[in-house]
């Protein structure tokens, strides 16, 4: 199945997804929808430790949301977005991602961070002014009233820290 997810991810990404992304995607909840089989649709949440407006918070972030080009535009992706705006409430305290599609997030409740972004790599801070306006936010319980224009910080990864 991992191995027909990442075929998946290559054509939904149109070859854009690199060997980092697919170490990103892996290792926390995958959500699949499948079809004879074979998975059509699939988005992914892995913890990360988020802060934001200077509190940490155990954040679900999502990856890997693609759906077959085939089958794009049918609702899959709402319906696999839904599926992850449940899971994030029920096991985080926020949700978080990084993407050049806003609006297509913004129906299911995210919202765009409008501070500044940085990496944290120990006590480190860097600033990463080219994610200003990907980095996306869902808030909810413990995150539900914060800031978003104050600075938001990921922990540092291999490939794209955010």
């Amino acid at each position: 199945m991992l191995a027909a997810i990442r075929r998946l991810l290559d054509l939904g990404f149109d070859g854009d997804f690199s060997q980092h992304d697919w170490e990103h995607t892996i290792g926390g909840l995958h959500l699949v929808v499948v079809e004879a089989g074979v998975p059509i649709a699939h988005a992914s949440i892995v913890e990360r430790a988020i802060q934001a407006a200077e509190a940490p918070f155990r954040t679900g972030y999502v990856e890997a949301v693609a759906t077959h080009p085939a089958r794009q535009r049918q609702g899959l992706g709402s319906l696999l977005m839904e599926r992850v705006g449940q899971a994030l409430r029920q096991d985080f305290e926020m949700g978080s991602l990084s993407t050049s599609l806003p609006d297509f997030y913004a129906r299911f409740g995210w919202e765009r961070w409008r501070g500044p972004t940085y990496v944290r790599s120990g006590s480190e801070l860097v600033r990463t002014p080219d994610e200003d306006d990907g980095v996306m936010v869902l808030r909810f319980g413990p995150s539900e009233d914060v800031d978003l224009t104050a600075s938001i910080s990921c922990e540092t990864r291999r490939g794209d820290d955010w």
